[in-house]
């Protein structure tokens, strides 16, 4: 097995820069010219977000990067859902922090400069400043401030939040309702921040402190979906984690704006306002692991194919293992090593996978598509399965299927029942696919066909094919997908009775219809669909 990548034992003679870097409220030109030029020199992007892997700090970013820079992103463990972890939520959350601390002290200690993107102010309710106290002590760094959500929520309104001799307090919603109602009353402006399920509670908290009718409400303050009004007015059933309320300055109550055309709301993620600075940690499962072995499907193609489980997998791992083509697909990462194998050693690949783990290391496999369909995850498991990895954790982590891939490109031919079959004759006598083809035929399951041919099998595409007319109508509608979702893609929809094997290699997949899967003319094109009855 080849080894790829940077020797960890290899240490430049000076580490690099760490920067906490403020992006502002959620308009990209509020990111300052400074944070701008970090963000666009920086050799390493790091940024948190939720579990559905969306960051709104990336997407404030984005048109500053350069688009050929490492990036890192830190996907949250437990956001106010129940854990497994032995610490309880701060426990998980402690040691989430101490793993990404280390997974940017491996770029910094190679010599290369880290940008941690942080929204609003990195110092401000941020989740930068867990990595900041984790590593600051160890490496230059250097803080950019931003512009906070108090700043981008007192230009909505159009209102100072201070004037004179004023006092301002700034509260988070998450305490208790008493004692927020006491701390503003004894204000004179206030901005409260980490909305979201504690509405309800900081509206009650305002009503008691008699200062609801002063209170407003701003939402995703600066970008296109920008939402203000009178915060007695909200519906708390509509209001997302990225919003602020403020008391603002009683001098200027007259210059309050309202909403104008262009402040819309929209419940869900994107953009925001609000307790900026302050990361929405909605991440996956549990605990930091060291030592694991994830077996990790990266979909039938790109970045887009991949869910934000796996991405998470990908850059939580110390290493990447697989076949060489798939491995070429995760992007590299210098701090990662990469074993590219030949796609003929699923259990030697395994094996190794699992003897790095058992030394410490968190190891990513990769497989295209789903690793539990006709990939490695079955392989990974069978070996770890032996009783030298009795300790070793694996995990299986899915991904989009080949087949969900091309009948989504079709239409919907896999609308009922259907099954899964290989007509690779590699690793089962073709007696056994025989067998099984002709039962699906039967059947009358639709047939989602993997591995169909290769430079070596030819014949078999032919051979099924005939198996099937035994029980099928020639008009029996047929989808050849070739390379979905990569720069190489076809699809091609053609009866049983055309099908020709010379059009088929081996990265295709075949979709053979059922008695009652039609084609229909949609837009110019033909779509193949399986209605969801079947006939008595």
């Amino acid at each position: 097995m080849n080894d790829s990548g940077p020797s960890r034992d290899a240490a430049p003679a000076a580490p690099g820069r760490l920067w906490g870097v403020g992006l502002g409220p959620g308009d990209p030109e509020l990111v300052t010219v400074k944070a701008a030029r970090l963000v666009r020199e920086a050799d390493v992007v790091a940024y948190h977000s939720a579990r559905h892997g969306r960051s709104i700090a990336r997407g404030v970013a984005e048109p500053y990067l350069r688009g050929d820079q490492v990036e890192e992103p830190l996907i949250y463990p437990v956001t106010t859902e129940t854990t497994d972890h032995p610490g309880g939520y701060r426990g998980a959350i402690d040691d989430f922090y101490a793993v990404c601390a280390e997974r940017l002290a491996a770029h910094l200690d190679a010599g290369r400069d880290v940008v941690v993107l942080c929204e609003g102010d990195p110092l401000f309710y941020g989740s930068y400043m867990h990595l900041h106290k984790r590593l600051a002590h160890r490496y230059p760094t250097e803080v950019v401030p931003g512009v906070t959500s108090m700043s981008g929520a007192a230009a909505a309104l159009g209102r100072p939040l201070v004037e004179g001799e004023e006092a301002l307090t700034v509260l988070p919603g998450t305490l208790p309702p008493d004692v927020l109602a006491e701390r503003l009353a004894a204000t004179e402006s206030a901005a409260i921040l980490k909305l979201g399920r504690t509405f309800p509670a900081v509206r009650e908290a305002l009503d008691r402190a008699g200062r609801l009718g002063e209170a407003w409400y701003v939402e995703r303050a600066s970008t296109d979906r920008q939402r203000i009004a009178p915060l007695a007015e909200v519906d708390p059933a509509e209001v997302p984690y990225f919003s602020i309320a403020v008391i603002p300055s009683r001098a200027g109550a007259s210059l309050t704006r309202t909403t104008e055309p262009g402040d819309t709301v929209s419940p869900g993620t994107g953009a925001h306002a609000g307790a900026v600075g302050a990361s929405a940690p909605e991440a996956p499962h549990g605990e930091a692991v060291r030592g694991e072995v994830v077996v990790v499907g990266l979909g039938p193609a790109g970045r887009s194919w991949l869910t934000p489980e796996a991405q998470d997998a990908l850059a939580t791992a110390d290493d990447l293992v697989g076949y060489g083509p798939y491995l070429d697909r995760v992007p590299p990462n210098p701090r990662q090593r990469r074993h590219p194998t030949d796609n003929r050693v699923e259990a030697e690949r395994a094996a190794h996978a699992l003897e790095m783990a058992r030394s410490g290391a968190r190891v990513a496999v990769v497989s295209s598509g789903d690793p539990g369909v006709f990939a490695m995850a079955s392989a990974v498991l069978e070996v770890a399965c032996e009783p030298r990895f009795a300790g070793v954790r694996v995990r299986v982590v899915p991904g989009l299927t080949a087949a969900q891939a091309v009948a989504a490109r079709a239409g919907a031919p896999l609308g009922h029942d259907y099954c899964v079959l290989s007509l690779s004759d590699r690793l089962k006598p073709w007696e056994v696919i025989a067998g099984r083809v002709t039962a699906a035929a039967r059947a009358d399951l639709v047939l989602a066909i993997y591995n169909p041919a290769s430079r070596s099998r030819t014949w078999q595409v032919g051979a099924a094919r005939d198996l099937l007319l035994e029980h099928r109508a020639p008009d029996t509608p047929v989808v050849v997908g070739r390379d979905v979702g990569g720069p190489g893609e076809s699809l091609r929809v053609t009866t049983l009775a055309k099908l020709d094997p010379a059009d088929v290699d081996m990265r295709c997949l075949l979709v053979v219809g059922s008695s009652t899967t039609r084609i229909a003319e949609r837009d110019g094109r033909p779509v193949v669909f399986t209605p969801r009855r079947y006939p008595a």
